[in-house]
C-alpha cells in the first residue's frame, strides 16, 4: 500500500509555503518539508544528548547563502524544544556582535534572551513562564512530600528550602551570587504578587539595566550585565534551567559572515576571541548543560585574512583534518559543511510543496512526476549548478510556478517549461558581498 500523505494544517501550509517565497526559512511546519541532511542531524542529535547529561557542545555550521543553515538550524531548535529543551537563537548584524564596545555584545545577548522558548512557549519571551512554573512546582512537590497546603505556616518555609538548595548551587559560578540574588528576590515577589518587582527583575536578566545606578536603585543590586560579561550569564542560565526541569540550554547564532564584514580588524580579533573562549568552556567541561551552533558561509569561517581562520588559535582547532574527503567526512568534527542537496532530495521536496500548495488552495494536484523531473532537470542544467545551486532558489522558483498555474488556469506546466520566460532565480550570496567600506583586490 502507497504511504498515506500527511494533511499539512492551511494555517501551517499559508506560512511555510509564503515564507519560503520571500526566501526565509518558517518557524513552523519544517517536520512536512524535510529532506536529507540526515547525516547531519544525527550529529546535532548526539550534542543534544551529551548536553543532557551535563556536559556541553559548540558546533559551526558552514554552507553558502541559501543552501540551507538556518533550515537545519530550525529544524534543530524545533527538536530540541520537544526534547524539554530551552532553546535561545539570534542572528548577527552591524548592531549585534558578540563583542563590542557600545552595546553591540549586549544587543545579542538581548536578541537571545527576547527568543528564549520553551515546547509550550515555541514563539518567545518565554523566560517569565519558566520562572512562574518553577516556583509552582516546587510548591507542588512540597505539597506531595510534607501533606502540607499553602495556607500552613510551615508550608512558605519548606518552599524556602528548596527553592534556597537550587540557588546556593548557582553561587559557585561567575557572577552566580548575584544571580541568585536576583532569583531569590523573584521568587519574593511572586509569593507577595509584586508584580512590580517582578517585571524589574525580568528587566535586568534581559540586560536591560544600562546604569549600575539605576539597578541600584530599583532592585539593590549594584551589578548588572554588560557586553563583557553575557556569555556568563548564559552559562547560568543553562544551570538553572536545568535545575528548574529542564534538559539544558542551546544556543544558536546564525550570520557569523556580520563578524567577517567588520571594517576594524581589532574589533574582529575581539569577537573570534569570543567565539574561542565559548569553545574552549564547551570542551575543557566549564559549561555545563549547554550547546552552543554557530552558523556562517564558508567565506566568513576559511577565509584567512577576515574570517574565523584568520584568528590562528581558533583555525588550529577547527580546520579540517587530513582523512576528511568528500563522501567520509567527519561529522562529530566542531565545524559541519553543508553538502548540496541532490537533485533526488530536491525533487522529492518538490513533490511535498506540490502536495502542500493543492492541498492549501483546495484543488487537486495536476503538476505530474514527469513535470517535477523535468523542473528539477531544468534546474540542474544551469551551468555550474553542481556547485552554485542552492535550495533556496530552485523552492522560490517552484513556489512561483506553482502560483502561475494556479492563478492561470489555461497555463500548462508543459509550456511554461518549455518557454523561453522560464528564467531561475539568480543566486544572490548576499551573504557574500562586500561592503564600500573596504577597499579589496585581487593578483
Amino acid at each position: 500500500m502507497p504511504e498515506k500523505k500527511r494533511r499539512v494544517p492551511k494555517r501551517i501550509a499559508q506560512t511555510v509555503l509564503n515564507s519560503l517565497k520571500g526566501g526565509v526559512v518558517p518557524r513552523i511546519g519544517l517536520p512536512y518539508i524535510t529532506v536529507g541532511r540526515k547525516d547531519e542531524i544525527a550529529a546535532l542529535l548526539h550534542d543534544v544528548d551529551i548536553i543532557a547529561e551535563g556536559g556541553a557542545s559548540f558546533r559551526f555550521i558552514v554552507g553558502r547563502y541559501g543552501s540551507g543553515k538556518s533550515f537545519l538550524l530550525q529544524t534543530i531548535r524545533n527538536y530540541v524544544m520537544d526534547k524539554n529543551f530551552v532553546v535561545v537563537d539570534g542572528d548577527l548584524s552591524p548592531e549585534r556582535r558578540l563583542q563590542g564596545t557600545k552595546g553591540q555584545g549586549l544587543a545579542i545577548y538581548r536578541e537571545l534572551i527576547q527568543n528564549l522558548s520553551t515546547k509550550t512557549r515555541p514563539e518567545g519571551g518565554a523566560l517569565t513562564l519558566i520562572l512562574d512554573r518553577w516556583i509552582n512546582s516546587v510548591q507542588t512537590q512540597v505539597a506531595q512530600e510534607t501533606g502540607l497546603n499553602d495556607a500552613d505556616p510551615k508550608f512558605e518555609q519548606e518552599v524556602d528550602k528548596k527553592i534556597y538548595a537550587v540557588i546556593s548551587n548557582l553561587n559557585e559560578l561567575v557572577h552566580g551570587f548575584d544571580f541568585a540574588k536576583l532569583l531569590n528576590m523573584y521568587y519574593h515577589a511572586y509569593m507577595a504578587d509584586d508584580d512590580e518587582t517582578k517585571s524589574k527583575v525580568i528587566k535586568w536578566f534581559r540586560g536591560e539595566y544600562t546604569h549600575k545606578t539605576e539597578a541600584k536603585k530599583e532592585l539593590g543590586v549594584s551589578v548588572i550585565i554588560s557586553d563583557d560579561d553575557w556569555y556568563e550569564y548564559l552559562k547560568l542560565f543553562a544551570f538553572f534551567f536545568r535545575q528548574a526541569g529542564y534538559s539544558g540550554l542551546m544556543v544558536m547564532i546564525d550570520e557569523l559572515v556580520n563578524i567577517f564584514k567588520i571594517p576594524n580588524s581589532i574589533s574582529r580579533q575581539y569577537n573570534y576571541e569570543k567565539i574561542l573562549t565559548m569553545y574552549n568552556d564547551t570542551l575543557q567541561g566549564k559549561a555545563k548543560y549547554l550547546g552552543i551552533i554557530m552558523a556562517g558561509t564558508p567565506q566568513a569561517v576559511e577565509d584567512r585574512r577576515r574570517g574565523v581562520y584568520s584568528y590562528e588559535a581558533l583555525r588550529s582547532r577547527l580546520a579540517e583534518g587530513k582523512f576528511a574527503q568528500d563522501g567520509a567526512r567527519d561529522m562529530y568534527a566542531p565545524v559541519i559543511k553543508l553538502e548540496p542537496l541532490t537533485a533526488e532530495e530536491m525533487l522529492v521536496l518538490t513533490e511535498k510543496l506540490a502536495d502542500m500548495h493543492a492541498g492549501l488552495y483546495g484543488y487537486e494536484r495536476a503538476i505530474t512526476d514527469n513535470d517535477l523531473a523535468k523542473f528539477i532537470k531544468i534546474e540542474y542544467a544551469r551551468i555550474g549548478a553542481d556547485t552554485n545551486i542552492t535550495p533556496r532558489e530552485i523552492i522560490r522558483d517552484f513556489i512561483e510556478l506553482l502560483d502561475i498555474v494556479w492563478q492561470n488556469p489555461k497555463a500548462k506546466i508543459e509550456d511554461l517549461l518549455n518557454s523561453e520566460q522560464f528564467s531561475y532565480a539568480k543566486s544572490e550570496a548576499v551573504s557574500d558581498n562586500k561592503d564600500d567600506d573596504y577597499t579589496e583586490f585581487t593578483i
